[in-house]
């Protein structure tokens, strides 16, 4: 049962990688609307927040180049859930491979 279980993570992690490779570019944090004046909703520009290596970035975002911001944004989106899914199915593997070990 747990050889089966090994292989069966195995699989997922490859499935994994696979899907990490298709994304070319990736940006993290999150894109708003914002006004110079809001009461009249007048002005509009895009703002880009986010934050790297422990600093508050924020960018302005020209309209042109939104869905592309917001391509990248869902890219990272789904890297993190894949990389969180893979460190999961990593530790279980380490786990199973030491308990398959220690009862051989």
């Amino acid at each position: 049962m747990m050889k089966t279980r090994l292989k069966q993570i195995e699989k997922r992690i490859q499935r994994i990688k696979s899907e990490l490779v298709k994304f070319a570019v990736m940006r993290p944090g999150s894109l708003t609307r914002q006004y110079k004046d809001p009461q009249k909703q007048t002005g509009a520009y895009y703002q880009l927040s986010y934050t790297l290596d422990m600093r508050s970035r924020t960018e302005y975002i020209r309209k042109e180049w939104v869905s592309d911001i917001r391509r990248q944004i869902k890219h990272y989106k789904r890297y993190k859930q894949l990389n969180a899914e893979w460190l999961s199915l990593s530790i279980e593997y380490s786990k199973l491979t030491m308990k398959l070990k220690h009862t051989q």
